[in-house]
């Protein structure tokens, strides 16, 4: 069995969260999914080449598991975040269509549910929070970064367009004002780009569960439009070196005013 996360440790105050980006699916699930489910549209595709040295003293947690064995960005014990709104599980049944993955009858029950959770869901978290803990033991503050990406078209999920930069803090809940600020400024200023603060992605499970501004631990979540970054959004998902070399200098310079504030929140504390 594959492990269930890759972790790289940094010196900085700034944590990479990347729980999309892994393809890896055990046989007994792969062999439980229909076409669809096996063709793994929902991936956050290539995020990790996106991202690789836009700030090398960053640590990175990255899940080696897809999310459809368990969606690591979902409450363990399975409570929605958009009341209200479609979305989807823990252990999906289905795509970001709404469309079926698996074979019929062959669903996940909740001893399966419960299976999964253990052996992937709870040690990339587990992995996650002694990294946090570690950052801010060692600067007094720590930044998680929690990198998405989705495309920009899924009725399913949201109404017309989604913009390219997708901010999200809970509403300001999960960050100091200053980062939040710092980010929204950056995004706004992409010339080209569009982007939104807390609007249909305001902030998955881990952007909301590590929160702690009072205790010096500051999320947030970035859920790119994934247009900015591929040659299109449909099979093969491929990179565009192109689109890519045009977005990373933001997605750059976001990083590294994150770390210069979280220093200077430490300073001011």
């Amino acid at each position: 069995m594959m492990e269930p996360f890759s972790l790289t440790r940094g010196e900085s105050c700034l944590v990479l969260a990347m729980p999309h980006t892994g393809t890896w699916l055990p046989a007994e699930v792969r062999d439980a999914l229909n076409d669809r489910g096996r063709q793994l549209a929902d991936t956050d595709w290539h995020l990790d080449r996106l991202y690789a040295d836009l700030a090398p003293g960053a640590s990175v947690v990255q899940a080696n598991f897809h999310r459809y064995v368990i969606d690591a960005n979902r409450d363990p014990d399975g409570t929605s975040l958009y009341p209200g709104q479609n979305t989807t599980a823990l252990c999906p049944v289905t795509d970001f269509d709404g469309c079926p993955i698996y074979e019929t009858g062959r669903e996940p029950d909740a001893a399966e549910i419960e299976r999964r959770r253990l052996a992937c869901h709870a040690p990339y978290h587990a992995a996650l929070a002694a990294e946090l803990e570690r950052v801010r033991a060692k600067h007094g503050v720590a930044v998680l970064y929690d990198c998405h990406s989705i495309r920009s078209l899924i009725p399913y999920l949201f109404e017309g367009v989604l913009p390219d930069f997708n901010i999200g803090t809970d509403d300001g809940v999960t960050c100091a004002p200053a980062l939040e600020r710092a980010v929204v400024d950056i995004c706004g200023n992409a010339q080209g780009y569009s982007s939104v603060l807390n609007g249909r992605f305001r902030g998955g499970w881990t952007t909301r569960h590590y929160a702690r501004p009072d205790r010096g631990i500051h999320t947030i979540q970035m859920e790119l439009a994934q247009s900015t970054h591929l040659e299109a959004e449909a099979m093969p998902f491929a990179y565009s070196p192109a689109r890519a070399a045009r977005l990373r200098p933001h997605l750059k310079s976001i990083l590294e005013t994150l770390v210069a504030r979280a220093r200077a929140l430490e300073t001011e504390a």
